[in-house]
């Protein structure tokens, strides 16, 4: 059996992947902050589909917890075959009226740690000649709109360069960039819902569907719908100018800064 090692894995996106993988007779690595929630997923995987359910609590907003989680990666008795960087957060309110240690421990959870969880995968993964690393971004990395999609840039840009760089060795990076999950994000975050349109809203295990199919075709993008990939088409032929006056205000409306 190949083992998959997901973050944020006990809620919204990352819990998708859980029951997913699971489902198709993988392994599972399971790392999260809240112990009692890791336990009862694994359990619950475990009993369902008769894999192995490991369990790592890890906060990666600190060094002790992307440490821990790379430690892990680099076990070659135990090798991740799959690894999904999913952990992730939004924070409430504009530039500015977001204090600077939030700000930094995004950077922390969505940029250092997706590098160094990344480049700790993909080593023994060309090592041994496949393996695939899937970075959970978002269509916010499109749009000119605060520290979440500067952050959620990064994690695409990063992805495609890694990507053409490890071409021909067996290893799959791919970004996966969602729009608005129906998770616990906007509800951690104490963002309302109640403004978004029903249209807009994904579920989560279509997506996941969606993302592994995406990657076992080799793409380094994924927009898991053909309704955000129509509305990422119209953002690429909007001049920045008039797409950044419109991303503000949208973001404002419905998203994180």
């Amino acid at each position: 059996m190949t083992t998959a090692l997901i973050t944020g894995s006990t809620a919204g996106i990352g819990a998708a992947f859980a029951r997913r993988l699971a489902a198709q007779g993988h392994n599972l690595v399971l790392v999260a902050r809240d112990t009692k929630r890791l336990g009862a997923q694994a359990t619950e995987l475990h009993d369902r589909h008769g894999i192995e359910a490991e369990v790592l609590a890890a906060d990666l907003a600190t060094e002790e917890g992307i440490a821990a989680v790379e430690q892990r990666l680099a076990d070659r008795t135990h090798p991740v075959d799959l690894l999904v960087n999913n952990a992730g957060f939004g924070n409430k309110g504009r530039y500015l009226d977001v204090p600077m240690a939030d700000e930094l421990t995004m950077l922390k959870v969505h940029v250092e740690a997706v590098l160094r969880l990344t480049s700790a995968a993909a080593g023994p993964m060309r090592s041994r000649g496949r393996g695939g690393v899937i970075n959970v971004a978002s269509v916010a990395a499109f749009l000119p709109r605060g520290t979440y999609g500067a952050s959620k840039a990064w994690v695409v840009q990063f992805t495609q360069g890694a990507a053409k760089d490890m071409a021909g060795s067996g290893v799959r990076l791919m970004a996966l960039c969602p729009g608005f999950v129906r998770t616990e994000f906007h509800q951690r975050a104490g963002m309302g819902t109640d403004n978004i349109p029903g249209w807009l809203w994904l579920d989560a295990d279509k997506l996941v569907t969606a993302a592994l199919a995406d990657l076992a075709r080799g793409k380094t993008v994924s927009i898991p719908d053909p309704r955000y990939k129509a509305l990422m088409g119209v953002v690429k032929l909007t001049p920045r100018g008039l797409l950044g006056g419109m991303s503000s205000r949208t973001g404002r409306k419905y998203g994180p800064q």
